[in-house]
């Protein structure tokens, strides 16, 4: 009989999308900082893998590292520089809010589809020796993991993903989303610049969380995006008349959906487009993706495009 523990690992890391990621690794773009050996070139210099440059010799440095060919050359003492080779610290952060918790008939509901992708994310990144830290929220922050790098690691953020359920004290409140309140609280809480992956159906004010999200790049964090849609939430195919209720405010409206599909598929297309183009404006990794791809093929596809462009 299995055991409570490994039902939600099962949950959360499906053997079959495991097997097929376990490969891959997923690499930071950008320079990060750290001092561990890993897969990530530090902007800190020490004496390690890469050559990087040579700088004047000074008081205190040891006489070992002097490079002697280039003394013979220039009668003047310099000391090599290398390039670390560093784990990366990563920061994911998953909106847990009301609106996460919608599905359309026969689908998993965003927050499912949130929640297995960063505990896939986290298995990934504690494979390959990386610190991870995990942030759920709502309105405000629920819940706060510091980054960490050991393999068990992986038990509490299961852990925490396993008890967002309705009515717990992970669960939003009545005051709905508040996304870049949270953003800029996690911000201040990354001492050191790495790898930002921020989950969300981002149903919020675009032009606040753009603000929130350019303080992670301001302070040269790499930042990935996966914005998590039901496909009924971008097409609006609903074919009778219906009670349309805001799941954050419990405000409600009653409409013929035939009447508003074309002004609301307009809207919701601006927004995507606008959104999309502010994150690359601002060199932010942006990626759409719907709960009715295949959450294996989705990550796998994603974990492929990163590997190449790295």
């Amino acid at each position: 009989m299995e055991t409570i523990e490994q039902i939600e690992y099962k949950r959360f890391l499906d053997p079959s999308v495991i097997s097929k990621i376990s490969s891959l690794e997923l690499r930071a773009r950008l320079i990060v900082e750290g001092f561990l050996l890993g897969l990530h070139k530090s902007p800190y210099h020490g004496f390690s893998i890469e050559f990087s440059q040579h700088r004047p010799y000074m008081q205190g440095d040891s006489p070992k590292d002097i490079d002697w060919k280039v003394y013979g050359k220039s009668d003047r003492f310099f000391v090599k520089q290398y390039e670390e080779e560093t784990n990366l610290k990563s920061y994911i952060l998953l909106d847990i809010s009301k609106s996460m918790t919608f599905s359309s008939a026969g689908r998993m509901s965003k927050l499912e589809y949130g929640s297995q992708l960063a505990a896939s994310l986290s298995y990934l990144m504690l494979k390959q020796k990386d610190a991870v830290s995990l942030s759920v929220y709502a309105d405000q922050i629920k819940k706060y993991l510091p980054p960490n790098s050991s393999r068990i690691y992986l038990k509490e953020i299961i852990s925490i993903l396993s008890k967002i359920v309705p009515d717990s004290d992970l669960s939003a409140d009545q005051g709905g989303t508040n996304t870049s309140f949270c953003l800029n609280q996690i911000s201040d809480k990354i001492t050191k610049r790495g790898l930002v992956v921020i989950i969300s159906d981002f149903f919020d004010d675009p032009t606040h969380v753009i603000s929130a999200i350019k303080k992670f790049r301001f302070y040269k964090n790499e930042v990935i995006v996966f914005q998590l849609l039901d496909p009924t939430e971008r097409n609006f195919s609903f074919q009778k008349d219906a009670i349309f209720k805001d799941m954050e405010t419990g405000e409600e409206i009653t409409t013929q959906p035939y009447q508003i599909q074309k002004s609301y598929k307009d809207a919701m297309e601006s927004f995507l487009k606008n959104f999309k183009s502010e994150c690359l404006r601002n060199g932010v990794e942006y990626n759409l993706i719907e709960t009715s791809n295949s959450f294996d093929k989705a990550l796998f596809t994603y974990l492929q495009k990163r590997s190449r462009l790295v």
